[in-house]
């Protein structure tokens, strides 16, 4: 198998610990963070209540400029819709062509490195306009503070809560679309619903995922530009929680590493003293309900071969709300499964 993925061996799984309350406990912090995502939402929402007052004065920019945590997502949202140049710019400092006639968008939930930092320095320098959304008593919100500066005041150190609330500030510049923050809050709500520690194995489908994992490398797809970056992240999730690798990319990418995955051997014998048998991949498939044929077509090849190489495939859904929210509810639903993931693998005993 190409990309070194066949090099990795299984460790052991043990299924009964995602419904025992011991195990589980072990994982509770983590657990209970997940569910208290919507309530940060929420809370994000609430404190930025005041901020669209302080955009009343601000013309439309020349172009848009973000920098820090979950840039990549404010582009993935308005670059279909932006009427102006949208740029992620991952720094140091700006691009040389920013200036006063644009606005750059700042997103740092716990106060920033040195490369947001740099955004911002060089933004007041050039006169830009700036929206920075970062806790009010950090240092680079005294750093950024200026005539063309509003701070959205970050509550919960949370990027993806934050990114929600100033995707819905953008949309009174008119550069964003209508979002409400509450359809994410609540779609994150139902998450946390649908896979609570206490719903066993038959009615909780992020344990369900789990289990498809449990001998596996994962493979993630996702076909429009937010159920990729979906995948993305619960790939870096996968790979924090479990030590494993696991590989989200392009439909041609994945492919190969299908293509390559070795014929399971109908004749071994289960009971065989194997102590660490190699991890053969899976596919996860997430679908935010998007329909174009193109998209269409690269989900079924991929079924197709994964099909024919007996390589087990799961579709992750949520096509209930707008993108954001659809978007919000896969990461959310992949989070859960690595979480359960790990706890099947131990990793959140106590170390002895």
């Amino acid at each position: 198998m190409s990309d070194g993925l066949a090099a990795v061996n299984a460790e052991p799984f043990d299924e009964t610990l995602l419904d025992d309350e011991e195990a589980l406990a072990h994982a509770d912090e983590t657990l209970r963070a997940l569910a208290e995502s919507g309530a940060r939402v929420r809370r994000e929402a609430y404190a930025a209540k005041q901020v669209e007052r302080g955009l009343v004065e601000l013309d439309r920019p020349r172009a848009v400029v973000a920098a820090g945590a979950d840039a990549r997502l404010l582009r993935a949202v308005l670059e279909p819709w932006c009427p102006v140049p949208f740029v992620a710019w991952p720094g140091p400092g700006l691009p040389g062509w920013v200036g006063a006639l644009d606005l750059v968008v700042v997103l740092a939930p716990t106060g920033g490195d040195p490369e947001t930092a740099s955004a911002v320095y060089d933004a007041v320098r050039r006169g830009s306009a700036v929206l920075l959304a970062a806790p009010e008593n950090s240092p680079l919100v005294e750093a950024g503070r200026g005539r063309d500066t509003v701070v959205v005041p970050a509550q919960t150190g949370d990027p993806l809560a934050l990114a929600v609330v100033v995707l819905q500030v953008l949309h009174t510049l008119g550069i964003g679309p209508e979002l409400s923050a509450e359809t994410v809050a609540s779609a994150l709500d139902e998450v946390a619903s649908r896979c609570s520690p206490f719903l066993d194995l038959s009615a909780n489908p992020a344990k369900d995922i789990a289990l498809v994992l449990a001998d596996a490398l994962p493979l993630l797809w996702g076909g429009s530009v937010l159920a990729a970056r979906a995948g993305r992240r619960v790939a870096e999730t996968l790979r924090r929680m479990t030590n494993r690798p696991a590989l989200a990319s392009e439909a041609d990418h994945l492919l190969p590493v299908l293509e390559g995955a070795p014929p399971r051997d109908l004749f071994a014998d289960p009971f065989a003293d194997i102590e660490s048998p190699p991890l053969r991949p899976a596919l996860l498939i997430f679908d935010d309900g998007a329909e174009q044929p193109v998209i269409q077509e690269s989900r079924q090849r991929l079924l197709d071969m994964a099909e024919s190489r007996d390589v087990r495939a799961k579709i992750v859904s949520w096509t209930e709300g707008p993108e954001v929210a659809r978007y919000a509810a896969l990461q959310a639903l992949g989070t859960y499964a690595a979480v359960y993931l790990a706890v099947g693998l131990g990793r959140f005993q106590p170390r002895t």
